[in-house]
């Protein structure tokens, strides 16, 4: 067979290159010291950027609180709820 009989399938997938955003929904059970600190173990932010964090969600109704790989966000997502806090991850734009 002659080279021009095989074909080389060549892709980029930019998608792994996405950020994905992982989002803190306010709630009426958690107390707001309690978000504080899970924000605190869970990313590893200290006390004045969770405070804000924290802040954002409880008068914006939600917050951003870390963007970054997919694979990442989605695991935090899960620690999120684990300790009972509403969170999803979306896109970031």
């Amino acid at each position: 067979m002659a080279d021009s009989d095989t074909a080389t399938l060549t892709r980029t997938d930019t998608s792994l290159d996405v950020p994905w955003s992982v989002l803190v929904f306010d709630d009426p059970v958690n107390l707001m010291g309690y978000v504080t600190y899970v924000l605190m173990k869970i990313f590893g932010y200290d006390e004045k950027k969770a405070a804000i964090l924290m802040l954002q969600v409880h008068k914006q109704g939600r917050s951003i609180v870390w963007t970054g790989q997919r694979e990442k966000a989605e695991f935090y997502v899960q620690q999120l709820q684990s300790h009972q806090l509403k969170s999803s991850l979306e896109k970031a734009e």
